[in-house]
């Protein structure tokens, strides 16, 4: 089988930033009709997310107002044109590659609807080919980037020679309900940011990079209650069971070791563990089980901390962290992503 090696990871961020602190009067006026004790419970929520700012599509006071689904997927809709096609830019500049070179680009998105899909405009944008495979990914969620990663190896084993797009786009704020007052929606609200990110992969005999030595996807039985989005009239609306990081604890085991024993690998190979930052219990669940392993997940908690969890670009830019670090030859390194379904992805890396 040919190798799949990932050449280059860029990320591009919206244009409106702001830090916690500044978001939570925003925060406070939204939630002025409610009582004092849910108010209480809901900004400590904030104040412990380990999300020091985030970044938008939008203006505070525009994600704070509230609009019909049509019009906030309208925003969505031009924005992910426009971060897609920046993200993708600068990635091919990192690689030195012309768009007119890629053979297959995949684009994941689950924080709007658009049809058609997003990478439809970036071939026009970009001016690839007309043979281009596209493969569109948008049911997810916060896995879709390490699901990306998979089916962009699947392709490239069998093709030689060949290259590859992986852009996620995702915007969370875009989702916001005003009228949701659960639990699920006070957390998605003060963890979740937008942002942008592109893998490139290539299957050619010189590409220069990590590559892919093993990829898998696993199933929790009878746990797709647990994570995802309700379409409903005013958009869609976020669905977090608060068993996710318990749930995760149970499972880790399965999760991890067979998947690393089945690669001829174990967690005393891996020195770099990059992990989707799903949250900050989520964050925590994971560090419990490696600190006592000596492992650190170091570059997840500073990316949740820096952009908060922007869905399935977050992992990328964790991943692009690692990319920019010097490695010894053979080490290894363990991306891990949980989304809908329930699921965990994982692919393993050898630099």
């Amino acid at each position: 089988m040919t190798d799949t090696r990932i050449v280059a990871v860029s990320k591009s961020l919206p244009p409106y930033c702001r830090e916690t602190q500044e978001i939570l009067p925003y925060v406070e006026r939204w939630l002025g009709e409610q009582e004092p004790r849910f108010r209480r419970k809901v900004m400590k929520i904030f104040e412990g997310a380990a999300v020091d700012k985030r970044y938008s599509i939008m203006e505070a006071d525009d994600v704070f107002t509230e609009t019909s689904f049509e019009e906030k997927n309208r925003l969505y809709s031009d924005a992910v044109k426009e971060l897609g096609s920046d993200v993708l830019r600068k990635a091919l500049s990192q690689a030195g590659w012309e768009a007119g070179t890629l053979d297959y680009i995949i684009t994941v998105s689950c924080t709007g609807i658009m049809i058609p899909s997003l990478d439809a405009y970036l071939v026009n944008d970009l001016g690839m080919r007309q043979d281009i495979i596209r493969l569109p990914v948008t049911e997810m969620g916060c896995a879709a980037g390490v699901s990306g990663l998979i089916y962009a190896r699947n392709f490239l084993r069998s093709n030689p020679g060949k290259r590859v797009a992986l852009v996620a786009v995702e915007s969370p704020t875009a989702t916001f309900q005003h009228r949701d007052f659960s639990m699920a929606n006070m957390v998605s609200v003060a963890i979740f940011g937008d942002g942008a990110a592109c893998v490139l992969l290539s299957s050619d005999v010189d590409a220069k990079g990590p590559r892919i030595i093993g990829d898998g996807m696993y199933h929790f039985p009878e746990a797709t209650h647990m994570m995802g989005f309700d379409l409903t009239n005013p958009g869609l609306r976020m669905i977090l069971d608060p068993a996710v990081p318990n749930t995760i604890n149970a499972h880790f085991d399965d999760i991890i070791h067979p998947f690393l024993q089945k690669n001829g690998s174990g967690i005393d190979k891996l020195e770099r563990l990059i992990f989707h930052p799903g949250g900050r219990k989520i964050v925590q669940a994971v560090e419990d089980r490696f600190r006592p392993l000596g492992k650190n997940i170091d570059d997840t908690r500073e990316t949740l901390r820096l952009y908060g969890n922007m869905s399935s670009a977050t992992v990328l830019y964790v991943l692009e962290r690692f990319m920019k670090k010097p490695a010894k030859p053979g080490e290894q390194g363990l991306v891990l992503s949980f989304g809908p379904g329930f699921s965990a992805q994982r692919v393993l890396l050898e630099w």
